[in-house]
């Protein structure tokens, strides 16, 4: 789900050009970072309620260390993980732990598109956090963008309806989920502008949510079939990449300019909830596709091609 505000970005390039070079890639990275999270996704809801939750988010970090290390080496090796701010990883740790459970726990009990709906309110949340812990100024065509594409979930979510019955506690986990993420970015973001690495964010993210997770594990461990331990693999090995390119975006990008472009994930996943489960979004849900689609592009247009900041 780690932006400076224009007093505070000292790592960003000072020529306008390459600034806004810069800014493009980061968005790129953020699109295809999103459609690899989706994928890793629907692994996970294929999975279903056969594994527990803790032990789908064991192994998609156990599976993730080995696809890392090709990473590390080429980062320098051993050298690429030396950290200088293991209470920043250990904070970053918890908080990304917050938003896997509440993700994975909603694949479970939820239609896959509504559990990125719900991840859509993080936008929200790091906007209003942003400013106390990283102190950026939003301008308020921004804010007001951010909100707009918040109103875009809503209409998809549907708060009170039908569809939403029964379901308060995915829901809420999903939400409190999204308050993690948002803290996580903040937290990466802090970590870039002190030196830390990508690879060494990545990598310590994996290991200490392993570690947290098969504690957590342990006492209703089920042994996965073999089509499960696949679908593990799969969601490891996708979201080892997808953090990568993740973490990378937003430690070279504005959060509340990359934030927006997360959207891209409900277009992945309402087609693979649609292909695959028979999840067909209706009217509403299509034009809150429509309205947090339309937000994205509004900021990146003042952002990027005009270089508006309000």
């Amino acid at each position: 789900m780690e932006k400076a505000s224009s007093g505070t970005r000292g790592s960003a390039p000072a020529d306008p050009q390459a600034r806004t070079r810069a800014q493009r890639r980061a968005i790129v990275l953020v699109l295809l970072a999103t459609a690899a999270f989706s994928l890793a996704a629907a692994c996970a809801k294929t999975i279903g309620a056969g594994i527990p939750v803790a032990e789908v988010i064991l192994f998609r970090n156990l599976f993730a260390i080995p696809a890392l290390l090709p990473v590390v080496l080429a980062s320098g090796g051993l050298a690429a993980l030396a950290t200088r701010n293991p209470m920043s990883h250990a904070a970053r740790t918890v908080f990304g732990m917050m938003g896997m459970v509440g993700a994975f726990y909603g694949y479970v009990h939820l239609p896959i598109a509504t559990v990125t709906a719900l991840g859509f309110t993080m936008p929200l949340f790091l906007t209003v956090l942003s400013v106390p812990l990283l102190g950026e100024s939003v301008g308020w065509r921004r804010g007001l963008a951010v909100l707009v594409g918040f109103a875009g979930v809503l209409m998809m979510v549907r708060p009170g309806g039908a569809a939403m019955e029964g379901e308060g506690l995915a829901i809420t986990l999903c939400l409190l989920g999204s308050v993690g993420w948002a803290l996580a970015m903040i937290t990466i973001r802090r970590m870039g502008e002190a030196g830390e690495s990508s690879v060494a964010i990545v990598f310590w993210f994996a290991v200490g949510s392993a570690v947290l997770a098969g504690i957590a594990a342990l006492p209703g461990w089920v042994w996965p079939s073999l089509t499960e331990w696949a679908l593990l693999l799969g969601i490891g090995l996708i979201s080892a990449l997808a953090q990568v390119v993740m973490t990378t975006a937003y430690r070279t990008g504005e959060t509340t300019l990359l934030a927006p472009f997360e959207y891209a994930a409900i277009i992945w996943t309402t087609a693979l909830g649609a292909f695959v489960w028979a999840e067909l979004p209706d009217g509403w849900d299509f034009a809150g596709i429509a309205v947090l689609v339309g937000a994205g592009i509004y900021i990146w247009h003042r952002e990027v091609t005009l270089g508006v900041k309000r």
